[in-house]
């Protein structure tokens, strides 16, 4: 399973056009589904699930056949079904592939950031002598809400966050 970025208001104009589903159809044979999810399949790829989440991110799982290497047919098929995931990508979150990679990069830069910041608050915590008890419970409640929000995905909202611990634990 995969979670790609997806630029902001793109699944709204997608849902006048038929939503995920419908520009999975364009893609792909034998898509099911409707709005923003689907489920189908194209070529080599014998399964494929896409959705966008809560998040507003693109959530896929694909299932792939290995190809004959040596059958030039079978070859071209596979090139054909690596163009249409790329193409349906494109579409689907608005990023083209090196795009996609930069902003991957960018989601992972944000969740070491944030774990990085809960690393420093603690030992920051465990060393300072002169922290008053409700700075001390504001950071966990801050180093709490971080650890929740990496673990659902949100790593933006957990930099942010994160911020804001270091902040407040400026002297």
């Amino acid at each position: 399973m995969e979670t790609f970025e997806v630029k902001r208001g793109l699944p709204k104009k997608l849902a006048s056009e038929g939503g995920l589903a419908g520009l999975a159809s364009k893609h792909f044979d034998s898509v099911d589904g409707q709005g923003d999810a689907f489920s189908g399949s194209h070529g080599i790829m014998t399964n494929i699930t896409g959705e966008y989440n809560s998040l507003g991110k693109l959530v896929v799982d694909v299932s792939q056949e290995r190809p004959d290497f040596d059958d030039p047919d079978a070859m071209s098929v596979a090139m054909d079904s690596r163009r249409r995931w790329s193409a349906f990508l494109d579409e689907a979150t608005g990023y083209t592939s090196k795009q996609r990679g930069d902003k991957a990069k960018e989601f992972a830069k944000k969740a070491a950031k944030a774990k990085s910041a809960i690393s420093q608050a603690q030992n920051f915590m465990k060393l300072s002598t002169n922290l008053s008890e409700d700075v001390r419970a504001q950071a966990d409640e801050f180093i709490t809400t971080i650890q929740g929000l990496l673990e659902a995905g949100d790593n933006t909202k957990a930099a942010s966050t994160a911020k804001k611990l270091g902040a407040i634990l400026e002297p």
